[in-house]
């Protein structure tokens, strides 16, 4: 554990700080530095700033997706190519192939994965720093001993404290009173079907709008659809096992993806796909109502600049001459 602690030694720094920093805020606009709710929203505040500092990745990574994706058709002819040859020559001929066409279309199949494996660190610094708090010990910064005892007082509705675990509520009991073991059990329950939920939610919009025709007969179509009933299921059994601190982080992010993927698909869709042909409807829509608008426009201000005929002034001999020509 020391060695994992060294390695994680500077993400926890700056946790630490943004966490401080977040309770502080909280405090000094009159909550109770103590209660869960105010933990709660700092968890919340490093949610955001991580998630935020993390949009340009995540702009990386859809592109990529893409890439990886319009590229699907062509990397699963290679396969085919190859299927059955299991000699070194043609192991490596394969290789090369597949690089060139990743190389060609500027993308890996690593860059994805870039979001993910940069949170992870993020995670499992949280998740030491607030299991030293949990155990009253001060943290490597910002985390003194006075917050860590703050923390390890705070409970959510006042009954659920963020440092248990679902785990603990069922194994050590004795430990908690049962109404805190009931809220316990329950607000965890409630967060692990939050987070399951949410998961599937986010890779649904993926897989029912964000696909093109060819992109549903490639195998990384296939590859998806397992991951939307697998994910769940692994927060279903991890969320069992961590603190429901840990799990607010975990929680706030999903939510976040969620509502993320959701402006990234209505705005920048794959082509093809049935939400690339929604976003086509609505502009068009909105062209056509401009075209209106202009149309209207036009028409009233050519009505307004058409000048009128100007009457020649007539003299006094002329205007006799006239009178007498209509008798």
């Amino acid at each position: 554990m020391e060695f994992f602690d060294t390695i994680l030694w500077p993400i926890r720094w700056v946790i630490e700080a943004v966490l401080a920093g977040a309770h502080q805020g909280l405090e000094f606009l009159g909550m109770d530095p103590t209660s869960g709710a105010a933990w709660f929203l700092s968890i919340a505040t490093l949610v955001l700033i991580v998630r935020a500092a993390l949009i340009p990745v995540f702009v990386r990574q859809i592109r990529s997706q893409r890439r990886m994706m319009e590229i699907a058709p062509e990397l699963k002819k290679i396969q085919d190519k190859y299927k059955g040859k299991k000699d070194q020559f043609s192991r490596e001929a394969m290789s090369r192939e597949t690089m060139a066409l990743y190389g060609k279309a500027g993308t890996n199949p690593f860059s994805s994965c870039l979001p993910l494996l940069l949170q992870m660190p993020i995670f499992f610094g949280l998740f030491r720093v607030l299991s030293t708090a949990a155990e009253g010990r001060a943290g490597v910064s910002f985390m003194t001993q006075d917050l860590a005892e703050q923390f390890g007082q705070a409970a959510l509705f006042g009954l659920a404290p963020l440092q248990a675990t679902m785990a603990f509520a069922f194994s050590d009991a004795s430990t908690l009173s049962s109404s805190a073991t009931v809220a316990v059990i329950a607000t965890a329950a409630v967060m692990v079907v939050l987070m399951s939920a949410s998961q599937f939610v986010t890779q649904l919009q993926i897989m029912s709008k964000n696909q093109s025709p060819a992109m549903k007969e490639s195998p990384m179509y296939r590859q998806q659809r397992i991951l939307l009933y697998m994910l769940p299921l692994v927060f279903l059994f991890s969320g069992v096992y961590f603190s429901l601190g840990v799990m607010t982080y975990w929680l706030v992010s999903n939510f976040w993806t969620m509502g993320q993927q959701f402006v990234v698909i209505r705005n920048m869709p794959t082509p093809g796909s049935d939400a690339a042909k929604a976003r086509d409807a609505r502009l068009a829509k909105k062209r056509e109502r401009k075209g209106i608008v202009l149309i209207e426009d036009d028409g009233a201000e050519e009505e307004a600049e058409e000048p009128k005929q100007r009457q020649q002034p007539v003299s006094k001999d002329r205007a006799k001459k006239k009178k007498k020509k209509r008798k």
